[in-house]
């Protein structure tokens, strides 16, 4: 059924466990074998992009405090969020409902407090103003929200390295490929807040369809649900809430490395249960300077490769400048030396 733009946007039906398989983690993580886990991975991520992972090492009790702050935080009036509110540098701190817009859709309906792999200014990348590189924005008189925020990224950045090694086999190279390009990992996290929307339509909706820009996103979303894929066939499906689970899903980075056999699919957020809902998204990208090209074996004999090679860095920062109206460190400068 298609859907036009001012039409409410149809209530799937749940993603069966070949759409969206549960991969469990936990033999893995104990020490059992890699290569059956390697083998599921691989199924996923050509079928749809999208999977679950249980026993997947983040403590529920992190996850419990993490949602809670994000719940405090949310709940405060907004004159007082905005005091936090995102700085173009760094790209750190509160964003407001209207500030990402996907091409040809109006603003997500959603609200966020980002963070980042917390840089000092000492940093040599940040003296450098490189991209997206920074130190974290933390309200002063708010500890909790840094305490349960970091505890959930750190966490989060232990799942990612892990998920890189099964990614790394899966794609005929060492465990260690992407690990020698996770030694300052671009990775960002969001304590997204979506408010009840009465009747959501292609042309609005808490997230548009988009495909997410990098590797990996890990995320970890409340029993309310609204995340929904689209199958290969074209049909959207609900990936919805699973205890005891993070949903994981590719970027479009992986499509140059795999030559589009391995999927970054559409996705969107659609909150119509008419109650608040909060989703944490931790976005797992390599670091700003690494190579990414159509790895050996993707590419038939006599074939080119269907992207061409780009900087990991590079691209995170086109893709954030067309939906978030982002100006790099540098174009902030020029604009500043112009008057």
């Amino acid at each position: 059924m298609t859907e036009s733009n001012d039409h409410a946007v149809v209530a799937p039906r749940r993603a069966s466990a070949q759409e969206m398989p549960v991969l469990d983690l936990g033999e893995w993580i104990a020490g059992g074998p890699i290569e059956p886990l390697v083998a599921q991975f691989r199924e996923a991520c050509t079928r749809t992009g999208f999977f679950y992972v249980k026993n997947h090492g983040v403590p529920q009790a992190v996850i419990d405090a993490v949602f809670d702050a994000t719940r405090r935080y949310m709940s405060l009036p907004m004159e007082e969020r905005l005091k936090d509110k995102i700085d173009e540098r760094f790209r750190r701190g509160f964003m407001p409902i209207g500030v990402t817009q996907h091409p040809g859709h109006k603003p997500d309906l959603k609200e966020s407090y980002e963070l980042g792999l917390d840089l000092p200014l000492t940093d040599a990348d940040v003296q450098a103003g490189r991209p997206l590189h920074g130190p974290n924005r933390w309200p002063a008189d708010k500890p909790w929200l840094e305490e349960a925020a970091m505890a959930y990224f750190n966490h989060t950045i232990a799942l990612g390295k892990r998920l890189l090694r099964v990614f790394a086999l899966a794609l005929g190279q060492p465990e260690a490929f992407f690990l020698q390009y996770a030694r300052k990992p671009m990775v960002q996290a969001r304590l997204f807040h979506y408010p009840p929307q009465e009747s959501p339509t292609q042309l609005e909706l808490g997230a548009a369809a988009h495909t997410d820009y990098g590797m990996l996103t890990l995320l970890v979303q409340d029993p309310i649900g609204g995340l929904e894929l689209r199958t290969k066939a074209g049909e959207w499906v609900a990936a919805p809430y699973i205890e005891g689970t993070l949903v994981v899903n590719l970027g479009d980075l992986v499509k140059v490395w795999t030559n589009d056999r391995y999927v970054s699919n559409l996705h969107r957020v659609a909150n119509r249960t008419g109650r608040e809902r909060y989703s944490i998204p931790t976005f797992f990208n390599l670091d700003y300077d690494t190579p990414v090209a159509c790895l050996p074996g993707f590419v038939e004999p006599g074939e080119a490769p269907r992207h061409a090679p780009i900087k990991s860095g590079d691209y995170l920062v086109s893709r954030f400048a067309s939906v978030q109206k982002y100006r790099t460190p540098a174009e902030l400068a020029a604009e500043e030396a112009a008057g």
